[in-house]
């Protein structure tokens, strides 16, 4: 250990940083709620779009549409949805290591996948593998994110699966569960499932009364208007989702910051104290040996 003034450098300089790490700490917290609030309040559009799309299925027997149709997977748009800046603990990592090992079993060169980074993480790290980009700029995933932030990228990933350029989209984020938890997915965003919208249309049939829609132009127009909007609107709800685990991973990195650095502090303090008591004996022990000296 060093000296005196050294140990009291390091004790001033663990507790202004403690002291960022817990003003960090509470402002995660607040931040956290919010987007909590948000993913609730988005829950019921999402619920809405899913039913109306179910009830324009039901509408034609025969209907169908590209983007619920499975073809075998030559090119597909993978979306990393990170956090534009660190001190979040392993949320950005936790993706990167998770997207790497997928690609690694699924992929045997980086001409088989382009990808689409949310956040300014993500960009760097597709920039760093020197993987293919469908956006050519950072994207900002920040706290009030809009869907015109991402429209470009969303339209570019639909038109070129509609065109076959793409034949799958799959999106990698964190999952929010609770503060302490947040979960890594993965999920197919095209081709669509069709489960949820059917499970809907069962639901709609259960009423005693069933409902009956006319639809103009037809059912197909309104189908080719409904599935960008549900495309783009799950692909929103898993920014939020993401964006929760963020603050969420942050909130608990810097408690943890916080708490070892008060850990520190006591340590160091310990130390201080020792050298002090060790300082003072050397200078007792100088002035006996004087005062004997001159006896």
């Amino acid at each position: 250990m060093g000296s005196m003034r050294e140990i009291k450098q390091r004790i001033n300089a663990t507790d202004k940083t403690s002291q960022i790490t817990k003003a960090m700490h509470m402002v995660s917290a607040s931040k956290l709620k919010k987007a909590e609030r948000a993913i609730t309040n988005f829950r019921p559009l999402t619920k809405r779009l899913t039913a109306s799309l179910a009830r324009v299925m039901d509408s034609d027997i025969d209907i169908s549409h590209p983007m619920f149709e499975s073809r075998e997977v030559e090119k597909t748009v993978y979306i990393l949805i990170t956090s534009d800046r660190g001190l979040a603990g392993p949320y950005n990592a936790s993706v990167f290591k998770a997207f790497q090992a997928y690609v690694d079993k699924h992929h045997q060169s980086k001409d088989e996948f382009t990808v689409a980074a949310l956040g300014y993480k993500a960009f760097s790290f597709a920039k760093r593998k020197k993987y293919h980009l469908l956006n050519e700029d950072v994207i900002q995933v920040r706290d009030d994110i809009q869907f015109l932030d991402f429209q470009q990228v969303s339209d570019d990933f639909i038109k070129g699966y509609l065109k076959g350029t793409y034949d799958n989209v799959v999106v990698f984020y964190n999952k929010f569960v609770n503060t302490l938890t947040q979960k890594v997915k993965y999920q197919t965003l095209l081709p669509l499932d069709k489960s949820p919208f059917i499970t809907e249309k069962q639901e709609e049939e259960s009423l005693k009364y069933k409902r009956m829609y006319h639809y103009e132009p037809s059912a197909s127009s309104v189908l080719n208007q409904l599935l960008p909007m549900v495309i783009v609107n799950v692909l929103y709800g898993m920014i939020l989702e993401a964006k929760a685990s963020e603050h969420a991973a942050r909130m608990t990195a810097m408690k943890s910051a916080t708490d070892n650095a008060k850990d520190l502090i006591r340590d160091l303090k310990l130390h201080y104290n020792r050298a002090r008591q060790d300082a003072i004996t050397i200078e007792l022990t100088d002035i006996i040996g004087g005062a004997n000296a001159v006896n």
